[in-house]
């Protein structure tokens, strides 16, 4: 299928042509892009999906939310809703998105806000927020943030990419000169130094971009009510794993440390978990022989698994959800430092 896309190699010459059109128009000044007089982060990537979007987005959200009145916004991918929605607690996936959903339920005292439109998003925030953190905005060029993030996978940005169809990038690598951070994620914690200095040298940082590696940190695996298990993970343990993420492979990678037996049920990114879905992993886990067994899925994905339709079969099976974080192989607190500074100062000039 990887190479049969690269049939569509033409089309993605006029893809291309298109958005570097577009950026021309917002960056000559042709296209409105709006600043707002109150700090606005941006996290995002260049291609769709599997960069780590979500954990980096928390990590901001842990290191401002005991000092500032902060809201995230993201545009609601999936959602049955429209328009500009505040989550309240019983907000689920279908009326604001599996990823603001998972925001809420982790951070229950932040704004989480949901809009396909940033700036209409912004302008109902701005009053009552004193900081906005905009979730996979990168390509929204309507609003100009007074910080972007830039992430790309180590495991992608080391191999040839092409733009959609053909491929997954969404706009040219030279679209990274308008990130202020670029952050390598998901990078094995062993990276040696010259695998550092080649993807420096591809990125090419200009003096006033910062370039930081990091990795994905596991965190421990909790049950559907986000309360810690204490179940024990072995060799002889089964594990079916439902995934329905970007790039489930280092998921995957992680759990054959423990243990070899792992029975994949894999779908699409953001996919919307069906009756029949689930009864196929419950007569898949329930015909498995071994004593052993339990079943893992995503923190995203246990947030679509919540709805009444499935909930009468997902509560009699014994599903563990993998939290997961970052961690900085090094200059986290340079990281930090970066993101403080702006608030702070953007804030004192306020």
């Amino acid at each position: 299928m990887k190479y049969l896309r690269l049939l569509l190699f033409p089309f993605s010459l006029i893809y291309g042509l298109v958005v570097l059109m577009r950026n021309w128009c917002y960056d000559a000044g042709l296209l409105e892009s709006r600043s707002f007089n109150l700090p606005v982060i941006s996290v995002g990537n260049l291609e769709i999906g599997g960069a780590g979007k979500s954990p980096m987005t928390e990590y901001l959200i842990r290191l401002l939310k005991d000092d500032y009145k902060l809201s995230t916004l993201s545009r609601g991918y999936g959602r049955k809703t429209k328009g500009f929605l505040i989550a309240n607690d019983q907000a689920d996936a279908t009326l604001i998105g599996d990823e603001p959903a998972q925001f809420k339920h982790k951070f229950p005292k932040i704004t989480v806000a949901v809009c396909e439109k940033r700036v209409t998003g912004i302008e109902h925030l701005k009053a009552d927020h004193n900081l906005v953190i905009l979730d996979d905005a990168y390509q929204h060029r309507a609003v100009k943030p007074g910080l972007s993030i830039l992430l790309f996978d180590y495991h992608q940005i080391t191999h040839p990419q092409f733009l959609l169809p053909a491929g997954n990038l969404r706009e040219p690598l030279s679209g990274r000169w308008r990130a202020d951070v670029m952050v390598i994620s998901k990078c094995p914690v062993d990276i040696d130094e010259q695998a550092q200095q080649s993807i420096a040298e591809k990125l090419s940082p200009l003096p006033y971009q910062s370039l930081f590696f990091s990795t994905i940190k596991y965190l421990p695996s909790q049950n559907m009510a986000g309360h810690i298990s204490k179940v024990i993970i072995d060799a002889d343990t089964t594990i079916f794993l439902l995934t329905g993420i970007a790039n489930p492979n280092p998921l995957v990678l992680h759990i054959k440390k423990t243990t070899s037996h792992v029975i994949h049920h894999n779908y699409p990114d953001h996919h919307s978990f069906s009756l029949k879905n689930i009864t196929k992993l419950a007569n898949d886990f329930n015909a498995c022989a071994t004593q052993k067994k339990l079943i893992i899925t995503t923190e995203k994905d246990a947030q679509r698994l919540a709805n009444d339709e499935l909930r009468p079969l997902i509560d009699k099976l014994p599903i563990l959800v993998q939290p997961i974080g970052i961690s900085f192989l090094q200059d986290q607190q340079a990281f930090d430092q970066i993101i403080l500074n702006y608030v702070r100062e953007y804030t004192a000039h306020r």
